[in-house]
């Protein structure tokens, strides 16, 4: 970038956003965050990814007579983030560049869009280990591209732990959804039904509970209240639809309240959830990906925040996918976007 003097210093690592996947929503939002002045504290947050695809998204609300330009600032390292100018938004350089990106058409499958997004998360993983960054939130990713560029991981989850691991920072991870009005915890997350259910262990619940309250006091709550959802309607009923909430989920909450842990349940899922909205509950423990993200996501997905716990630094991510059938349209809320990045702030703040 430009010789410049620089403006202020980083008193603190700053948070860094990556790409998602190119061909998506993920660069607009990115955009329109910035263009908002949405994403924090000035100077804080920088943006890892292809710096062709974040102007031709910028171009896209440009098009809008109420938009102004946004500059593109590009940066070698996280140091060169007090160089940048005012009002510009930083991206810094992913160790694989694909600038031809820019021409492809949205909303589609590039398996070059899985490659730069997973070279954008395993750099950010790269700098956060070091501690060059305070937090990672990533953009939406498009697990067919993902999966065509010839990665091995169903999602940002899976693939976090992996990277965290590969940089002598092991980690036994689990997702949680969050709003300001629920928070879901999940024992088994991308697989097919059938799977997770067979993955649904006494190991499995009793692991997800102490990362759940471990992870708590990251958000103020050091000995949070947590209600476990049964796996089977009416939770099992007594062994009439199903036995696992008495031979495993029950005996895993029994052993996890003999540690401090303040686990409660099994209760029925279909209203374990309006109960923790009502207060009874801080956290609600889920089986399965969709019992407990359709509670969350239901409660509205521009407030809604993927918070990966159990990792060695702080990750988060909003609550939605690539929208392919709407991106490059200029339309694209930016709000749980700048909901992730608060979050993110908020518990690496906790966590320093």
């Amino acid at each position: 970038m430009a010789h410049l003097d620089p403006v202020q210093s980083l008193a603190t690592p700053p948070v860094v956003i990556t790409l998602g996947d190119a061909l998506g929503i993920g660069p607009e939002t990115i955009v329109r965050a910035f263009l908002d002045g949405r994403t924090g504290p000035a100077g804080q947050t920088l943006v890892l990814g292809e710096p062709a695809v974040l102007r031709r998204a910028a171009a896209v609300w440009r098009q809008r007579a109420d938009v102004p330009e946004l500059p593109i600032a590009v940066i070698d390292s996280v140091a060169d983030l007090p160089l940048v100018p005012p009002g510009a938004l930083p991206v810094l350089l992913p160790s694989w560049r694909c600038p031809e990106l820019a021409q492809a058409p949205w909303g589609t499958v590039d398996a070059r869009c899985g490659r730069l997004a997973a070279v954008c998360i395993r750099d950010a993983v790269a700098f956060a280990s070091r501690g060059e960054v305070s937090a990672i939130v990533t953009a939406p990713i498009h697990k067919e591209a993902l999966f065509a560029a010839g990665e091995p991981y169903p999602g940002h989850t899976e693939m976090l732990a992996a990277e965290s691991a590969l940089h002598g920072q092991p980690a036994d991870v689990r997702m949680m959804l969050a709003n300001e009005e629920l928070k879901t915890v999940l024992v088994t997350v991308h697989c097919a039904l059938r799977e997770a259910i067979e993955r649904v262990t006494f190991d499995a619940v009793l692991s997800t509970l102490r990362i759940a309250h471990a992870s708590a006091a990251r958000w103020g709550q050091p000995v949070p209240r947590i209600a476990v959802a049964g796996l089977n309607p009416h939770a099992g009923e007594g062994g009439l639809f199903g036995r696992e909430e008495i031979e495993v989920i029950a005996p895993a909450i029994a052993a996890a309240r003999a540690e401090g842990i303040d686990a409660r349940g099994p209760y029925a899922p279909d209203t374990v959830f309006m109960r923790a909205r009502t207060g009874e509950f801080d956290v609600v423990l889920a089986m399965y990906h969709d019992q407990g993200l359709i509670p969350v996501k239901y409660l509205g997905v521009e407030q809604g925040v993927n918070v990966t716990l159990g990792l060695p630094f702080v990750r988060t991510s909003p609550d939605h996918g690539t929208a392919f059938d709407v991106a490059g349209r200029g339309v694209a809320d930016a709000s749980s976007l700048v909901a992730a990045l608060a979050m993110a702030r908020r518990l690496a703040q906790r966590s320093a």
